[in-house]
């Protein structure tokens, strides 16, 4: 199963505030635009969960496309593994959300590939801890959003 991670632009961004963990508080407007990275995802039978590419200066900890299958599968409980490729096409560290839209894409595309039959607001519960951006490529749509 290939799928399409879509690029996002902020049409606007203004810093609203401050948490006490230091993260800033934000309004924003996500517009997805015509750019995409290509997650190419296969079940691997034997619960294994490996990524086929190897983006520069990433390691296999702070890859988002492998956290994204872990947290779904250690919410699931699925025996079922899964093969991630991804092909980049998106820049890395543009602000164009290449690598939460990456995250996001394969939470769904296992949810589907896994016959998991999660909704999209659970997968938005999982797509929370992996980034702030993520659970909008989940949402799937353009979209106005307060917070972190």
């Amino acid at each position: 199963m290939t799928l399409p991670a879509p690029a996002k632009l902020n049409l606007f961004l203004h810093v609203t505030g401050r948490r006490e963990d230091g993260l800033h508080l934000l309004e924003t407007v996500f517009q997805f635009i015509d750019l995409q990275d290509d997650i190419t995802l296969a079940v691997a039978p034997t619960g294994t969960i490996s990524r086929t590419h190897d983006p520069e200066g990433v390691s296999e900890a702070d890859d988002l496309t492998l956290r994204a299958a872990r947290a779904l599968k250690a919410a699931t409980g699925s025996p079922l593994g899964a093969r991630i490729t991804l092909t980049k096409h998106i820049p890395m560290g543009a602000g164009l959300g290449g690598g939460s839209s990456d995250a996001a894409t394969v939470l769904l595309g296992l949810n589907e590939l896994w016959q998991t039959g999660l909704s999209r607001n659970q997968l938005i519960d999982i797509a929370r801890p992996l980034g702030a951006d993520v659970p909008i490529f989940v949402h799937g749509q353009n979209a106005y959003a307060t917070g972190i």
